[in-house]
């Protein structure tokens, strides 16, 4: 675990009450565990279950028993992110079973590089609805609840924003997709900045081995070319842990985060270099 400079206020998260969007695998499922860990009772939301698996390994349930293996506590709902009716469930849900909410995750996401001339408004349509407009129902949805908490945070797993068209060229759909989800951290974080309610963006610095990751870039990505999915779920708490007034609209990366409590990047490395990995998108060139 890494650990924090010497008089760095933090609220202690145990008791806390989070919802994770996409937490049946990945980084979603990592955050989810991490946040188990620290005490925090997890609500774990996605489409994929015990009884309704998706196209890749993995399910809320599977996650959920790791979780009360461990002694955590931790409840699984499906349900699609497209679905209003589906987001006021798992809210409701969150807040009957655990008494509030004071944390919302959205890390749930779809990913589609097809350029304008090619893709479909299906796939645009799926895009949007999932990243922009999902984040920013689920966090409509919880704000009721957030601000009547004393430690309210929604962290949105975004990029930081760039105008550059190495990353608006090439897949102008997706990339506005993402942008847009960054945009909402803005926003929120001045619109609730009195309430308070902090609201983030926390971006991979470098390419996590996630099974999205292998389906996409390959196994060779994955294994030695990538970090751990512990790395943003340790950059994740780190976030959560900070007083909301004194740390809201940012769009950081994890590496940004874990390097300034003096962490040691190479602990999450799964190949042999540091110059091997694969950066990460929407990143400047290093």
């Amino acid at each position: 675990m890494p650990r924090r400079p010497e008089g760095e206020a933090v609220t202690p998260l145990s008791g806390r009450t989070a919802l994770v969007t996409g937490a049946s695998r990945g980084i979603g499922a990592a955050i989810a565990r991490r946040l188990a860990d620290e005490g925090v009772k997890v609500v774990l939301f996605a489409k994929s279950g015990a009884g309704s698996p998706g196209r890749l390994p993995g399910s809320v349930d599977e996650v959920a028993a790791d979780i009360r293996s461990t002694g955590g506590r931790a409840l699984p709902v499906v349900g699609d992110l497209r679905s209003d009716a589906d987001i006021d469930s798992v809210v409701e849900a969150a807040v009957s079973t655990f008494g509030g909410l004071d944390i919302v995750v959205n890390n749930a996401a779809a990913f589609d590089t097809t350029p304008t001339s090619s893709i479909t408004m299906k796939r645009y349509d799926l895009l949007h609805g999932i990243n922009a407009r999902g984040a920013f129902a689920m966090t409509r949805a919880a704000l009721p609840h957030l601000v009547t908490s004393d430690h309210a945070h929604v962290l949105t797993i975004s990029p930081p924003l760039t105008i550059d068209p190495r990353w608006l060229g090439p897949h102008t759909a997706y990339t506005v997709a993402k942008y847009a989800m960054s945009l909402m951290t803005i926003g929120l974080a001045a619109e609730h900045a009195e309430t308070p309610v902090a609201a983030n963006s926390l971006w991979p610095g470098a390419s996590v081995a996630t099974e999205a990751i292998r389906t996409i870039l390959g196994d060779e990505v994955a294994k030695s070319r990538s970090r751990s999915p512990k790395i943003m779920a340790d950059a994740a708490v780190e976030i959560l842990r900070r007083e909301p007034r004194e740390f809201t609209g940012n769009l950081v990366t994890d590496e940004d985060i874990l390097r300034a409590i003096g962490a040691d990047l190479s602990t999450y490395r799964l190949g042999s270099s540091e110059s091997d990995l694969s950066p990460s998108w929407f990143l400047e060139e290093r």
